[in-house]
């Protein structure tokens, strides 16, 4: 883990869990993903739960997308292959720059966890008009590895030799 000298700059950032079956009482990988927010010393500015529907996914995004008060969203849920997960669909349109390289990371960390069955993950992230986005799996444990793994770092501008919160500032500035 490379860190330069610069100071943190908390992001601000939403949650939003896509399921037919979970509110926010029984949403424990969004749970996940709030307690990384809030540990990191990053600051969790929504969160939402939306069933797995692509129009409702894509209102609840393009709502967060389009104020200036959030950063970064991160989704979980409805990124494998059921009929009704729909998630990466919903939001990938929205996107004005896909980061290829999210997706390959994150199935090869998952990998080493769940072995083959990481390729029922169709996670991906790319930025839309500057907001950062990244739709992740549904499980507490692919949430867990999302952010110890690859976000945690890359939303703290003092990783390096490059991060996306950097990305994310320059775009806000």
């Amino acid at each position: 883990m490379h860190r330069s000298r610069a100071e943190f700059h908390a992001l601000r950032i939403a949650v939003l869990t896509i399921s037919d079956t979970r509110g926010l009482a029984e949403d424990r990988s969004g749970d996940v993903l709030c307690q990384g927010i809030v540990e990191s010393g990053h600051e969790l500015v929504q969160r939402n739960v939306v069933r797995d529907d692509i129009y409702q996914i894509r209102a609840v995004v393009s709502a967060w997308i389009a104020e200036p008060g959030v950063q970064v969203v991160l989704c979980t849920g409805g990124t494998g292959f059921a009929a009704r997960d729909r998630t990466p669909e919903a939001v990938a349109v929205l996107f004005d720059q896909e980061i290829l390289g999210f997706g390959e990371l994150f199935r090869q960390l998952s990998f080493e966890e769940i072995g083959t069955s990481t390729l029922q993950s169709r996670a991906v992230a790319g930025f839309a008009n500057r907001t950062l986005i990244a739709c992740l799996p549904g499980s507490t444990g692919a949430c867990r590895t999302a952010w110890g793994r690859i976000l945690r770092e890359q939303l703290d501008v003092r990783h390096r030799p490059c991060n996306l919160a950097e990305l994310v500032l320059l775009e806000q500035d």
